[in-house]
């Protein structure tokens, strides 16, 4: 099972079924079901109507308040180079164990950039999940730490840069090399994002 994913910020309370509105404040709750990670939109009204009972709920890992911003106009549709944020949505809504690597060295770039915030993490399996929520838009990046090592750095780091600079299309040699360099044993594991060194921006 690929621990990774998006869910989008509802447009309405979850539990009344009133539309948000912008600038409206908002709780979100994430819940961690059987069925993976479940995320709760509520209005203030109903929050206060249900709150006490849905944080005491043991399978809680985060709540916390957001500001609704109403969707802008979706734009014409333009040729460009991806940057890390598209990129790490094209590599989660593919679903695809290879790229498990560069979606989570992605998140963490984000992170750095303050585009991305850390809003929970739990252990499924052995590996750790961390929930990543974009605060303007809602969404919410269900991400598995891939327990890189060291010595993978360099390659994992070399495949980001070739998807940002040629897209998806021009994948398969930077996911071959980076698919052998996480195959060799090492003894030095890497597990905390804080250390990732630097990456070149997007």
């Amino acid at each position: 099972m690929i621990e990774w994913h998006i869910q989008s910020r509802a447009h309405a309370c979850q539990q009344s079924g009133r539309q948000f509105h912008d600038g409206e404040t908002y709780h979100t709750l994430l819940l961690d079901t059987k069925a993976g990670f479940e995320r709760m939109d509520l209005c203030v009204e109903a929050f206060k109507e249900s709150g006490t009972e849905l944080l005491s709920k043991a399978n809680l890992v985060s709540h916390w308040k957001g500001v609704y911003e109403a969707p802008p106009p979706v734009p014409p549709d333009a040729i460009r180079k991806d940057d890390a944020e598209s990129l790490l949505r094209k590599l989660l809504e593919r679903r695809e164990e290879r790229h498990a690597a560069a979606a989570y060295i992605l998140a963490v770039m984000l992170e750095r950039k303050r585009i991305l915030r850390v809003k929970g993490q739990s252990r499924d399996n052995g590996r750790r999940i961390f929930v990543y929520e974009h605060p303007k838009s809602g969404d919410l990046f269900s991400i598995a730490d891939p327990d890189l090592q060291l010595n993978q750095l360099e390659a994992v780091q070399c495949d980001v840069a070739n998807l940002l600079e040629h897209g998806l299309k021009d994948e398969m040699a930077a996911v071959t090399a980076v698919a052998a360099a996480v195959s060799e044993p090492t003894e030095e594991p890497f597990n905390a994002p804080s250390e990732i060194p630097s990456l070149a921006p997007a």
